[in-house]
């Protein structure tokens, strides 16, 4: 048996699998109460709400025709596949989706929001995708913004750093920390180009704020790992962090930055300040919150 008759037999296999999973009620049919010899949505139904054919689908069932790809599509999500099932249906069919490629919802993971509850002496918080923030502990909180207060959808790094007057005054040399930020952005936009979501990030602050459209258009990109930060905070005063950032082994889309000063240092001292000035004015992330 060839390659090619086998994913025929495999993609018919299935889509039989996956309508028997499913009810009519499950997809908006109307139980007629007629009985049903087999279980699931019958092919005529699948047509219907593909809006093709029960014959073209049929024969796509039976390996007959090698349907396209908006088609496979459409199949895809009367079935309810997520993901991967989609991308199973389309391996088996020859094709590829026409769709922008959508990534599941991003939560902190458990080992990181550990690693946040025993860092106390140092602020630390977890960006994800698009720099979207997922976890921070209340020295970090203390150290940039009460990310608590934004709502989670608005809740991003990049978004507050080119939209809030207070964040971007934490940094003296607010020109070369967005520039940076902008650099990491393009670095995330080539390794997803169809990502649906960042493009809407960038098109936002792009009308929102003119640095970021002139840094964007520049197209430089940037990976960093290390650094030193120089902050002018409200209550701490001037100090400069070093930072580091390690990635989740589990989700290497996830990283943890971490911000320290060399002990003895005035920005050590500043920082242990902080540390005690957070811990009578910031609440710490209840917990779950931030996943």
């Amino acid at each position: 048996m060839s390659d090619g008759t086998a994913n025929r037999n495999e993609l018919g296999a299935f889509l039989k699998a996956r309508r028997a999973e499913l009810s009519p009620d499950a997809v908006g049919l109307p139980d007629t109460g007629t009985p049903r010899r087999v279980p699931g949505l019958r092919r005529e139904e699948v047509a219907q709400l593909v809006a093709i054919s029960t014959d073209y689908y049929t024969r796509i069932e039976q390996g007959r025709i090698r349907a396209s790809g908006p088609v496979l599509d459409a199949i895809g999500r009367v079935l309810s596949l997520d993901e991967t099932q989609t991308a199973y249906l389309l391996g088996l069919a020859g094709r590829t989706s026409d769709r922008p490629r959508r990534r599941a919802p991003q939560r902190l993971h458990p080992q990181m929001r550990r690693l946040l509850d025993q860092l106390t002496e140092s602020p630390a918080l977890v960006v994800g995708r698009h720099h979207d923030i997922l976890g921070w502990n209340p020295l970090a909180a203390a150290l940039i913004a009460d990310f608590g207060a934004i709502p989670e959808q608005r809740r991003n790094y990049m978004r507050m750093m080119f939209t809030d007057p207070d964040v971007q005054g934490l940094f003296p040399d607010w020109q070369s920390v967005g520039r940076m930020c902008v650099a990491s952005l393009r670095l995330e936009a080539a390794q997803f180009p169809d990502d649906p979501r960042l493009a809407s990030l960038v098109g936002e602050l792009s009308m929102k704020n003119a640095d970021f459209r002139e840094w964007w258009a520049a197209r430089h990109v940037q990976s960093a790992a290390t650094g030193t930060k120089t902050f002018r905070h409200p209550v701490a005063g001037d100090m400069a962090l070093d930072w580091q950032t390690l990635a989740c082994p589990a989700d290497p889309e996830q990283h943890l930055t971490i911000y320290s000063a060399e002990p003895g240092t005035p920005a050590h001292q500043a920082l242990r300040f902080l540390a005690s000035w957070a811990a009578e004015h910031v609440e710490a992330p209840a917990a779950g919150a931030a996943d």
